[in-house]
C-alpha cells in the first residue's frame, strides 16, 4: 500500500472497458474504495450497472487506509465530493449534520432484512445515513491447553462474567500466565472494548432521543469488572491494544481474549482454541455484542446522487452484500439462505452471530475522536488505578456531551 491514492489497476480497466463501452461525454459518478484493492465482487457489478445505465461512467479510485477517511472528508468538506464512498459509519452523524450526505431511504422490506439493531448504526435524528457495507461482531476465544493446565473444563468456556474472572484467575494463580487479555492502549479498540462489557450488561452509551446514558448502574458494572480483571490479566494493561491481544494469545501467553471473526485466521494451527459468544454481566437479558459497520454513503453536489444511490443499492442487495461478505470473511449483515449454510461449513461464525439480538451499536457522536479520547482515557485511568470506576464514569459521561 503506498502513501498516496492509486487508480484502478489495469487488469480491473480492462474487465471493465471490455465488457462496457464508454464515452468521452459520459458523466462520471466518482467512488472511492478504501484499501488495496476493489472488492473483487464489483468490478462486475459496475459493468452490469453501466450496461443498464448508459451515458454514466463509474470511475473508482482506490485509498489506502490510513488516508481514505480523510480524503473523503476533504473532497467533501471543499465542495467536489466523491459520489459515492466507503466510510466508517461512526462519521455519519458529522456528515449528515455538516449537510454533505443525502439520507439513505429504506423500504419496510428493506429494512426487515437486516439483523435486529444493524441499521441502529447508520441511523440519526431517525433516518439512515449510510448503507451497512462491512460489519463485525465480537466473540471470546480461549485457549484449551491453558485452561487443562489450570484444571479446568478445556470444552467449557466461560458465559458470564463471574466465570470469565474465576476462569482468568485459575490460569493466572496455576500458570502464572496472563489469564485474560485487556486492552488499554491509547487505540479506539480501547474504546470497543469496553463496549463489549457495555453491552453484555444491557448498558447503554445514548438512548433513542440521543440523550447520554453513559453513567448508569449497568456501565458502573461494567468498568467495575474491567479493574476486577486487572490482577488477572497481562502486565500493564495501557501498552496493549487489541490486535497485541491477538499475537499475545497465538504465543501462548493468555487464556482468555476478545476479537472479531478475522481472529479465526490469525491464530496459528499449534494453538487449541474455541470461540464461543461473549460472557455476559448481572443485568444481561441475552448473549450480546458491540455492533460495528462500515457503510456506503452518498454524498451531496455531485450531480449524479441519484445514480449513486441506485449504484450502492445494488453493490450492497441481499445476494451481492452476501458474496461481499463471505470473500472477506465478515459477519452477515443479513440472515439470508446462505447464512445456515455458512455455519453449516463452519461451526465457529455461530458465536458472532449469537450476540446480535441483544448487540448495540458504536455510538454516534459529531466528533467521534472526542468520544474515543474520552473513552480511552476512562478506562486508562481505573485500569491505572488513578480513578475509581464510579468517579471516572461520571467525568466521562460528562465530557462527552461536547461532542454529541
Amino acid at each position: 500500500m503506498t502513501k498516496h491514492s492509486i487508480l484502478l489497476g489495469g487488469a480491473v480497466v480492462a474487465l471493465l472497458a471490455s465488457t462496457a463501452m464508454s464515452f468521452a461525454d459520459d458523466k462520471p459518478v466518482s467512488m472511492i474504495q478504501c484499501g488495496d484493492a476493489i472488492a473483487e465482487t464489483y468490478p462486475a457489478l459496475i459493468t452490469q450497472w453501466e450496461a443498464k445505465n448508459p451515458g454514466y461512467k463509474v470511475n473508482v479510485e482506490i485509498v489506502g487506509w490510513d488516508q481514505c477517511q480523510d480524503k473523503v472528508t476533504t473532497l467533501a468538506a471543499a465542495g467536489t465530493p466523491v459520489a459515492l464512498a466507503y466510510v466508517g459509519s461512526r462519521t455519519l452523524k458529522q456528515f449528515a449534520d455538516s449537510d454533505l450526505i443525502i439520507p439513505i431511504t429504506f423500504t419496510d422490506a428493506e429494512k426487515a432484512a437486516y439483523y435486529p439493531h444493524i441499521l441502529d448504526t447508520v441511523t440519526y435524528n431517525g433516518q439512515q445515513w449510510g448503507i451497512p457495507t462491512a460489519f463485525s461482531t465480537k466473540a471470546v476465544f480461549w485457549n484449551k491447553d491453558l485452561f487443562t493446565k489450570a484444571g479446568l473444563d478445556p470444552n467449557k468456556p466461560p458465559t458470564t462474567w463471574d466465570e470469565l474472572y474465576a476462569d482468568a484467575k485459575a490460569i493466572k494463580d496455576k500458570t502464572g500466565i496472563a489469564g485474560y487479555g485487556l486492552p488499554a492502549k491509547t487505540m479506539d479498540n480501547t474504546m470497543h472494548q469496553f463496549l463489549h462489557f457495555v453491552y453484555t450488561n444491557d448498558g447503554t452509551v445514548t438512548d433513542a432521543s440521543g440523550k447520554i446514558t453513559l453513567d448508569s448502574p449497568e456501565n458502573l458494572a461494567a468498568l467495575e469488572f474491567y479493574k476486577k480483571l486487572v490482577p488477572v490479566s497481562e502486565d500493564g494493561p495501557s501498552a496493549y491494544d487489541q490486535d497485541d491481544m491477538i499475537k499475545i494469545f497465538s504465543d501462548g501467553k493468555v487464556g482468555i481474549i476478545e476479537g472479531g471473526p478475522w481472529v479465526r485466521n490469525q491464530v496459528p494451527k499449534t494453538i487449541n482454541w474455541g470461540v464461543a459468544a461473549l460472557p455476559v454481566g448481572p443485568s444481561a437479558k441475552g448473549a450480546g455484542t458491540l455492533l460495528i459497520t462500515d457503510s456506503t454513503a452518498v454524498f451531496k453536489g455531485s450531480g449524479v446522487e441519484a445514480q449513486a444511490l441506485d449504484l450502492a443499492k445494488l453493490l450492497t442487495n441481499p445476494e451481492n452484500q452476501f458474496a461481499y461478505e463471505k470473500t472477506h470473511g465478515l459477519t452477515p449483515v443479513r440472515p439470508v439462505a446462505g447464512v445456515a449454510d455458512l455455519i453449516k461449513e463452519d461451526p465457529t461464525w455461530k458465536p458472532f452471530l449469537d450476540g446480535i439480538g441483544h448487540g448495540g451499536p458504536e455510538p454516534l457522536f459529531k466528533d467521534y475522536k472526542g468520544l474515543q479520547n474520552s473513552m480511552i482515557t476512562m478506562v486508562q485511568s481505573v485500569v491505572t488505578g488513578q480513578a475509581e470506576p464510579k468517579d471516572a464514569l461520571t467525568k466521562a459521561a460528562g465530557d462527552i456531551a461536547q461532542y454529541e
